[in-house]
């Protein structure tokens, strides 16, 4: 990779990690639903514009059913799931655990789509679920307390849901322009979270505090519209099997943002058990990048 690259991939790296710190910061103050169904209904007017100024193209009628999908479990169920874990346990292990999302999308390829895998990505596959069992299992015994699972759950669910938008909107991937995929998921989103937060939150959340709404623009600005565009770049421009291997530096930096911003502590165990699923990551991103 040259230098101009390689700043756009770490750039991208950095800001996918901080995602998770900023949405911490945010569910300290505001129910996590709320948050999101503001957040998705202020970024659909950004997005609606920059559609309109990079004249992006329709979907064929096709296809938006696969970018609805797209935004009602890609984006809005995944994110959805992973902001209420991250009220409940460390936004570092959301972020590890939400990392699992390409072993489910290479697991369905493979049961549902009829897709073979390399023998050795099988391997990382195992490897990388028994990273997650580890991390549940040592948490445990640690004594897991009921908030504390269902952060381990909703983030789970996160990775599932995630995988089941790519699944569903892959064959679409190469027709639909990438601004308006952006937008179109973004409003399903929208419509998607807002209609949990009046189901299970009640009303909208009071005033929020400068540095919620400092961390609500970055998710909205730097995160949802700048890592959009910084990915697209970097797919040009650093080979696919590389950009997914750099991807995986993300839960780590994740876990030092919380570390180091909102003072979230990560056991020996996490850590072991990260290691190992991020070794699993690595080892099918490694096989299925030789074919």
């Amino acid at each position: 990779m040259n230098a101009s690259a390689l700043l756009i991939a770490g750039s991208f790296v950095a800001i996918w990690a901080s995602a998770f710190t900023v949405a911490g910061v945010v569910v300290k103050e505001w129910p996590p639903l709320w948050s999101l169904a503001i957040r998705f209904s202020l970024t659909v007017p950004l997005l609606a514009v920059l559609a309109l100024v990079l004249r992006a193209r329709l979907p064929r009628p096709g296809d938006m059913g696969r970018v609805a999908v797209l935004g009602l479990c890609g984006m809005g169920g995944y994110l959805a799931f992973a902001w209420l874990a991250m009220a409940r346990i460390p936004t570092g292990l959301v972020a590890l655990i939400c990392a699992t999302t390409p072993l489910m999308v290479a697991a369905g390829e493979s049961l549902f789509l009829r897709r073979p895998l390399p023998r050795l990505a099988w391997v990382g596959l195992a490897i990388g679920w028994s990273g997650v069992a580890l991390l549940g299992f040592l948490r445990a015994l640690d004594g897991l307390a009921a908030a504390e699972a269902l952060g381990f759950v909703f983030a789970i669910g996160a990775a599932i849901s995630q995988a089941v938008g790519l699944l569903v909107y892959a064959p679409a991937k190469g027709r639909v322009d990438i601004w308006m995929a952006s937008f179109g998921q973004t409003l399903v989103s929208a419509l998607l979270c807002l209609a949990l937060a009046l189901a299970l939150e009640g009303g909208p959340p009071g005033p929020a505090s400068a540095p919620t709404w400092a961390a609500m623009i970055w998710s909205m600005v730097v995160v949802g519209i700048g890592a959009y565009a910084l990915n697209f770049a970097m797919m040009r421009r650093v080979p696919a099997s590389t950009a997914t291997a750099l991807q995986l530096l993300a839960p780590p930096l994740a876990a030092v943002f919380g570390w180091a911003l909102l003072g979230e502590r990560l056991y020996v165990s996490d850590i072991v058990g990260g290691v190992l699923t991020l070794g699993g990551l690595a080892l099918l991103v490694h096989a299925r990048s030789r074919g």
